[in-house]
């Protein structure tokens, strides 16, 4: 689950600009910077226990290893993405492997003029990257840099101590086994017991972890996982009902019904017939996630548009 950016024109090691529209993304991290212009619709976004609401316009900036999540608002969300990996700058700027943010949402941190300024800093990166001209990775490697060194300074940061760091890296790690133990097991009963079992470690302090790093009990995040694997499921057609409750990991129909009202506000039955869709054309995702991700063709006349 930590691997969710599924990008299929990346070409510059270290870095990645593509376009997505969303209706909804697991909660997942990664080790890049990354560093969102959201171009239309608007997203609810949960990082660790903050949870904020980005409309058009707005820019959203996640730290290395920042746990976040992605729900639509009225409607899927369009936005330009930048990845960028800190081991970019390692000689330059190490420390950029170490420093957090407290939140993501950086647009009420800038100046009108400083936002117009990265927006055009971002549209002349993605024409960079998506055009390959000569020496085109020279440019957006110093594109990069540019931004994070115009963002950072401006924003409330934290440099982590090496006990930080270490504990930091571990946090991670532990979590990144977790969403795999839920991957692997949600289609049946599950139970934390048996991952703490694994990692050496109470329920108890399992319990607390995932709170403070998902914003969600064990059973919340599984059930989510279950409802959004039943949602794809029912849109991808062909399947009755109670199948999809089985191969969702249901254990009984009503406990299907009822996280699909909890969710959704509708019976499995309705959100058949409603299916909110996105964009028409190849939807590249993960296994939960509701997003399209667009060729390098779709991109360039996306970026016309702009």
């Amino acid at each position: 689950m930590n691997e969710l950016e599924i990008i299929r024109h990346q070409h510059i090691s270290g870095i990645s600009v593509f376009f997505d529209t969303v209706e909804y993304r697991t909660p997942h991290f990664h080790p890049e910077w990354e560093l969102i212009w959201l171009l239309s619709g608007s997203l609810a976004v949960q990082c660790s226990r903050r949870r904020v609401t980005a409309g058009k316009g707005d820019l959203l900036l996640f730290a290395p290893n920042q746990v976040h999540e992605f729900t639509m608002q009225d409607g899927p969300a369009t936005f330009l993405c930048l990845q960028v990996s800190p081991h970019s700058f390692d000689l330059t700027c190490p420390e950029l492997r170490s420093v957090t943010i407290p939140r993501p949402d950086i647009t009420e941190a800038l100046t009108a003029a400083q936002r117009q300024r990265v927006y055009d800093m971002l549209r002349e990166l993605t024409a960079r990257y998506l055009g390959q001209e000569p020496f085109y990775a020279l440019g957006c490697t110093a594109a990069c840099a540019d931004l994070l060194g115009l963002l950072l300074p401006l924003l409330p940061i934290h440099r982590m101590t090496a006990e930080e760091q270490t504990s930091a890296d571990k946090r991670s790690a532990r979590l990144a086994r977790f969403l795999a133990f839920v991957d692997e097991n949600y289609r049946t009963p599950i139970r934390l017991a048996d991952f703490a079992a694994a990692e050496g470690c109470s329920v108890s302090y399992l319990s607390r972890f995932l709170k403070e790093n998902l914003n969600q009990t064990f059973q919340q995040y599984v059930s989510g996982i279950r409802f959004h694997a039943a949602c794809r499921m029912i849109r991808a057609g062909g399947m009755r009902m109670l199948d999809v409750c089985e191969a969702a990991g249901f254990s009984d129909y009503r406990y299907f019904s009822q996280c699909f009202k909890a969710y959704a506000g509708m019976t499995p039955e309705a959100y058949s017939r409603s299916l909110p869709a996105l964009p028409s054309g190849e939807k590249q995702t993960s296994v939960y996630s509701r997003e399209r991700f667009y060729t390098r063709e779709e991109s360039e006349e996306m970026l016309r548009s702009l």
